[in-house]
């Protein structure tokens, strides 16, 4: 596994369910969760909010949710984020809109029907809005700074899907493409260190926000704001304390200089030379351009 590209949500369901059945005889629906957030704003107070989401389940997940989840019904949902592009037909533009694909779900409420919400636990009343996206950096870091001086980057990041077609037989693979958001401090250091062709770790939430094009055409974009950012494929000086290589300690990167041979000269460096990692390749009809971010 090359990358990764997990969403875990706790939420709500807004609407009733409606089932489709595809031409092959699949069973397909889509869910619409709202999902409580609680965030600490530019200001330094926390920030009480929603954020809506569109999940959408396929086979026998489809069924279950189609029999069991009603309105109001609160669930968790694990799935991976997918972009669908398409042409619109009457004005030829490109659009995009990304949604969860559930691979489980959990029904959370008990068969006595919801508990009352407890008052003044507000710290663990909440839900649950996590992705962990690792992949590679398709574009620098964009640097902005806010009206209150608060510091904001954005960026994308591709991950890579693989599965095996069940009609042919054929391994597929395609691309996400994902618009990444950081802020404060963190935002400061990616700007400086992360660049295009890094692979990273991402962890935050999930969210979409509207926007309205120079025409004046309404359009989301969905994005996760950054809580954890990690450059990958680095040394760091914790752990290499704790390395050995052919019984003895890894030598720091602050101390890497080839030990001295008995007639003074320095050697080669002892630590065995690891096979290259094969390179990734990102191919998909999906392009970074066709994305309205």
């Amino acid at each position: 596994m090359f990358s990764l590209n997990r969403v875990q949500l706790i939420g709500y369901q807004t609407q009733p369910v409606t089932l489709r059945q595809t031409p092959g005889g699949t069973s397909v629906t889509d869910l619409n969760l709202v999902v409580p957030v609680r965030f600490r704003g530019d200001n330094g107070q926390m920030i009480h909010g929603k954020s809506f989401h569109t999940v959408t389940a396929w086979g026998g997940l489809a069924d279950i949710v189609g029999q069991f989840v009603k309105p109001g019904a609160q669930i968790f949902i694990a799935g991976r984020l997918q972009t669908d592009s398409w042409e619109d037909a009457s004005s030829g533009e490109k659009r995009s809109k990304t949604k969860i694909v559930a691979t489980d779900m959990i029904l959370l409420d008990p068969k006595t029907g919801q508990l009352p919400e407890p008052a003044g636990a507000s710290l663990i009343s909440g839900n649950c809005n996590r992705a962990d996206i690792l992949g590679n950096v398709t574009r620098d870091p964009e640097l902005r700074t806010t009206t209150n001086g608060q510091k904001i980057v954005s960026l994308g990041v591709a991950t890579n899907d693989r599965w095996k077609d069940k009609a042919t037989g054929e391994m597929k693979e395609k691309s996400e493409f994902h618009n990444i958001v950081v802020w404060g401090d963190l935002a400061d250091e990616v700007s400086r260190f992360a660049k295009k062709g890094n692979r990273v770790f991402v962890s935050g939430r999930v969210q979409t926000r509207s926007w309205e094009t120079q025409a004046g055409a309404k359009r989301t974009t969905t994005e996760i704001n950054a809580e954890t950012f990690s450059l990958l494929g680095t040394r760091n000086a914790v752990a290499e304390e704790s390395i050995q290589m052919d019984g003895a300690p890894r030598p720091s990167a602050a101390n890497s200089m080839p030990a001295p041979l008995a007639n003074g000269a320095f050697g080669e460096d002892p630590s065995p030379q690891l096979p290259p990692i094969p390179a990734v390749e990102y191919a998909s009809e999906i392009k970074v351009e066709d994305l309205p971010f």
